[in-house]
Order: structure tokens, then C-alpha cells, then sequence
């Protein structure tokens, strides 16, 4: 569905993307991982047609962007990451006024509208003014204006920043939902765990290249396999002088504590509990392991 093949955008000498092949398909959720600047929104605008990309090929339904990106609009539908609603209309008066922009016959308006108001558990807010909503409610009215059209492909671009864990995972069903249905996914999410449980799918761009493809599991087994420990940064020294320049043995450190990572769950435990260290949690590696490791945020364990 979509084909990229050396697809390059240059900002003067700075390379937002470099080089990438990329090779989405029907029917799958596809994630793209990164952090801020690795070209993710870059790609997306390359996509439909709003960012035009500086060299290489780039195909969406077999179209191109740079020259057809009105026949890729059609098909597709875009939870961005701003609201971008009219305050001083009501719910139902926005969503209408979408209809009318993206070409819904106005016999059919009302009905798909509150076909998804429904869906998304907004109904009983269908005559609430915008500015009245909460937070979450208009993160899922975003989802309905972006399913008006019937999108063939639905790019979700950061879709549950800043929102509760309730609604979040609210959001999280409907997308398996869409997915289940047939629907193309392509997500672009800085929360790991959020694209573990959606993706079949991911690359992890960094300094926009590649630096890794696969699934979510695939991606663990390959980078970062193992257990992982977490300890009180009091520690640091005593973890630096046993793991001893081990190259299976890595660890990093951020506020909440040190992360300690071992080949295996009896390792982690004998390592911790010989020097009698507490940990705050132990757990399996997970996709957030592999994101550090492979964009260059977790020290290395000479660090």
C-alpha cells in the first residue's frame, strides 16, 4: 500500500530522512518509532502530499504524492496530533462542516456522523459546544472526523499524548477494532508499550534512517533479550563494579532509577540478591529497551 525506496528530504544541508525503504501493506498496523527530530512527521508529510521530498520514490495506493496527493486524501483519514476543532461550534456542527469539506453527501452526513459519535461514546455530547469537552473527548472526536471519509489507510500521528490511562486504552480498542476490520494503520507514538500491543509492525528511525524493522517481539529477541531490573540510583557504582565490562550486560539510567539488563532471569536475580540489592521492579525486556539501545539513550555499560 505504501513504497518507499531511497526517499530522501534535505532541509538545506540537513537530512530529515535519508535514504529509507520502507514497504507498508495492506491491512497491517504499521508503527514509526523514533525520537523528536528522527523524520517521523516528516515521512507522514511526504505521504499526503504535504512535505515534497527531495529525492527517491514514494507510492500510496499506487500514487504519488508529489503529483496525485488529492486521489491519496480520498483514502485516507488523519488523527494529527493538534484538536484543530472550532471551539465555538458544537460537536455535531464541526463534524458536519467536515463532511461538507471532504465531499460526504449531505444526505449521508448526520447519519455517519452520529453512526460515530456512537462508536466513539460521544453521542450524548453531540450538541455540547467543543470548549466544554474534556481533554479526552476530543482526542476521540479527532477519531471520528478522521473515519468520515471511510478511510482506506488511517495515520494516527502521536494520537493518545497527554491522555489518562482510561482513554488511552479506550482508544487503544477502537484501533484494534479498525484494524480487525481491514483497515491500514500507520502510527507514530513516543509511548513504546502503546506500540508493543498495536503494531504487527515498526521501524525505529533515528537521525532519519532505519536503524531497525520488524515485529515488536521479533525487535526484543533480536536487541535486547533478556530481564531487566530496576534499582535506586544509589547503586550505580556497585552495579558499574560487578557487571565489569560484561558486553551481555547493559544498563542506563534516567530519574526514576538504574536499569540493569542480563541475558537471563536467574542472573539478574543472583547478581542483585548476592549484593543485597532491593529492586524496585523486576520485568521481561520489553520495545522501550530496544528504543533506547538503538537511539543511542542508554549508556553503554562502560558508562
Amino acid at each position: 500500500m505504501i513504497q518507499a525506496n531511497a526517499l530522501e528530504k534535505s532541509f538545506g544541508d540537513f537530512k530529515a530522512v535519508n535514504k529509507i525503504d520502507l514497504n507498508i501493506k495492506k491491512g497491517e498496523c504499521f508503527g514509526l518509532l523514533g525520537p523528536n527530530g528522527a523524520g517521523k512527521s516528516t515521512f507522514i508529510g511526504m505521504m499526503y502530499g504535504t512535505v515534497q521530498r527531495t529525492s527517491g520514490q514514494l507510492s500510496v495506493f499506487n500514487h504519488d504524492p508529489k503529483t496525485e496527493s488529492r486521489d491519496i486524501k480520498k483514502r485516507l483519514g488523519v488523527v494529527t496530533q493538534e484538536n484543530a476543532l472550532d471551539e465555538s461550534l458544537t460537536v455535531m456542527e464541526n463534524m458536519m462542516l467536515y463532511c461538507s469539506f471532504i465531499g460526504v453527501p449531505k444526505q449521508e452526513s448526520e447519519a455517519r456522523v452520529l453512526e460515530l459519535l456512537n462508536y466513539m461514546n460521544l453521542s450524548h455530547k453531540k450538541d455540547a459546544l467543543i470548549q466544554t469537552l474534556s481533554g479526552g473527548m476530543k482526542r476521540r472526536l479527532v477519531f471520528v472526523r478522521a473515519l468520515l471519509g471511510k478511510p482506506e489507510l488511517l495515520i494516527l500521528d502521536e494520537p493518545t499524548t497527554g491522555l489518562d490511562p482510561a482513554v488511552r486504552h479506550l482508544l487503544w480498542g477502537k484501533v484494534r477494532e479498525l484494524h480487525q476490520s481491514g483497515t491500514t494503520i500507520v502510527l507514530t507514538t513516543h509511548y513504546m508499550h502503546e506500540a508493543e500491543v498495536l503494531c504487527d509492525r515498526l521501524v525505529i528511525l533515528n537521525h532519519g534512517q532505519i536503524v531497525a524493522e520488524g515485529s515488536p517481539q521479533q525487535m526484543i529477541a533480536q536487541h535486547t533479550p533478556g530481564y531487566v531490573g530496576i534499582f535506586e540510583s544509589k547503586h550505580r557504582e556497585l552495579i558499574k563494579n560487578l557487571i565489569n565490562n560484561r558486553a551481555d550486560i547493559h544498563f542506563h539510567e534516567d530519574a526514576s532509577g538504574i536499569y540493569l539488563r542480563t541475558p537471563t532471569l536467574a542472573e539478574l536475580t543472583k547478581l542483585h540478591s548476592e549484593q543485597g540489592m532491593i529492586p524496585l521492579q523486576i520485568r521481561p525486556a520489553n520495545l522501550e529497551d530496544v528504543f533506547l539501545k538503538l537511539t543511542g539513550q542508554e549508556l553503554s555499560n562502560e558508562a
